[in-house]
């Protein structure tokens, strides 16, 4: 019977019903939407993470800022050519730690003994600077009425006089710099290559600690001409490029990979790493790791994916805000509103029902099966409502998965230092001091935007379709329950 009248009632009453249902949908793929969206926002977020850290890794030490003592000189690179003869070429060939700031290499065994600390590897950061050009003398041009020196040509140096003029003369050099990372190739699945696949050739080898072999950045390789099997020269040694890598989002760590062990050499930083990569035995006690190793390991920065993602700006980090804060509440307010619009439905059709009910009840049925029958209807319509709801909103989702649109995340930038992530160099003041800064404020990474709906999304909007037709039901069920047989017999025409 229940069921007999309660088709019978949905047929009746479809527009009704229909519109019941549509404001419950409209709530519904909203919350889908932006929910799947957020999911989304967080997954792009996640990566731009990745290409900074690497896949695995969960933390980073490096070492503490130092400030400089009172009327010392901040670390910079320093060049001296010496004198020649004219035209004689000038050359200056240098590997140099990005930001002077080393660690010892016995604290990557320190931090790996840490509590949650499941794996830590060391690496090394440089950049290679070769400068090379010459110098020209300058031309003494004599005053008006001024006799020429014996044996000395026109133009040549001596010492000058009243209203003689130096011209010409200068200096001509070429600047060539990229970057290069030490990476320990025992431990291949965690460190600075993560960052990249390599599409050509090969990666390193576990017996490779010490070969004169190199990965190279895909975007490199193709600025110098390079492939699998030509030789880079670094600081006057060859070595044979294996492989040929391209980051997996925004730019790479390096232009430049090899051994940390030959790194270490050649740059004349044996047992010094920049870097200590960490892999945490449990992502959600990366906080408690941190403290682990602050604690324990002095003079070091530990830095994990959520201080980094403090640091991240443009329009990414605006859709995400968007999405998690006004989006989200917005999809709530329209379901909430969706649910008190279809709840004064219910109540009004019940209003317009008072004959029915109350012809019911003097028929013998008690308030209780009244109760139900309202609810009943109500709840159908709120199922019909999430179908129509889950079916727009996964619509909705597959749309944005679709056109992809792309957000670009900017990266603050980090320590002073040599410009890495492939960059070039600029001299000037910096945080430390003068010398070699980051030539700009950090990295831009752009990112395709997907919303992934998961099971939970699919579920929260099940539950609040029962949740939103129960509580609809609610307002009528009130209102059927107050009525009297006595109501129905006095509208009764």
């Amino acid at each position: 019977m229940f069921f007999t009248y309660l088709r019978r009632e949905l047929r009746r009453r479809r527009k009704a019903a229909l519109v019941v249902a549509s404001g419950l949908a409209l709530g519904i793929a909203l919350v889908i939407v932006v929910t799947s969206v957020s999911a989304g926002m967080k997954q792009a977020q996640g990566k731009v993470l990745e290409s900074l850290y690497g896949l695995g890794t969960d933390l980073t030490v490096t070492k503490a800022q130092e400030r400089p003592a009172e009327g010392a000189q901040p670390t910079r690179p320093r060049f001296e050519f010496q004198g020649g003869d004219e035209g004689e070429e000038q050359s200056s060939d240098r590997l140099m730690v990005q930001g002077f700031q080393t660690l010892a290499d016995s604290t990557v065994a320190t931090v790996a003994k840490q509590t949650g600390v499941d794996r830590a590897v060391g690496g090394l950061s440089l950049v290679s600077l070769k400068i090379d050009g010459e110098f020209r003398r300058g031309r003494i041009q004599r005053g008006e009425g001024q006799a020429q020196p014996p044996g000395q040509g026109q133009g040549q140096g001596g010492t000058g006089g009243p209203g003689d003029t130096v011209t010409g003369g200068g200096a001509a050099f070429d600047v060539d710099s990229f970057t290069l990372y030490g990476t320990d190739v025992t431990t291949p699945d965690l460190g600075p290559l993560t960052t990249s696949t390599v599409g050509e050739g090969r990666t390193f080898k576990t017996t490779e600690t010490d070969a004169a072999v190199v990965v190279v950045d895909s975007a490199y390789a193709q600025q110098k001409d390079l492939a699998v099997g030509d030789e880079l020269t670094v600081k006057g040694v060859k070595f044979e490029v294996i492989g040929i890598a391209t980051a997996d989002s925004g730019q790479a760590t390096a232009q430049v990979y090899l051994p940390l062990k030959r790194a270490q050499t050649l740059s004349g930083s044996a047992g010094k790493v920049t870097t200590v990569y960490v892999k945490a035995t449990d992502s959600t006690k990366i906080d408690a790791v941190k403290a682990a190793i602050q604690k324990n390991v002095t003079g070091t920065t530990v830095t994990t994916s959520a201080d980094l993602a403090q640091t991240v700006s443009g329009s990414l980090d605006t859709a995400a805000g968007l999405a998690s804060n006004v989006g989200r509440w917005l999809s709530y307010a329209v379901l909430l509103a969706a649910v008190l619009v279809a709840g004064l439905l219910t109540s009004s059709a019940v209003s317009r029902r008072v004959r029915e009910f109350g012809t019911l009840k003097a028929l013998g049925w008690k308030s209780g099966r009244v109760t139900r029958q309202v609810v009943g209807e109500a709840l159908v319509n709120g199922v019909i409502g999430g179908a129509l709801g889950i079916a727009v909103g996964l619509a909705g989702a597959y749309a944005v998965t679709a056109v992809s649109p792309t957000l670009t995340a900017e990266l603050g930038a980090s320590a002073s230092g040599f410009a890495g992530r492939g960059g070039g160099m600029a001299f000037g003041g910096g945080a430390g001091g003068p010398g070699m800064t980051r030539t700009a404020a950090g990295r831009s990474v752009d990112i395709a935007l997907t919303a992934p709906v998961s099971l939970t999304t699919v579920g929260l909007a099940v539950l609040l379709a029962l949740v939103g037709g129960l509580v609809a039901g609610a307002f009528g069920a009130w209102r059927a329950s107050r009525l009297r047989p006595a109501d129905a017999l006095r509208r009764v025409e």
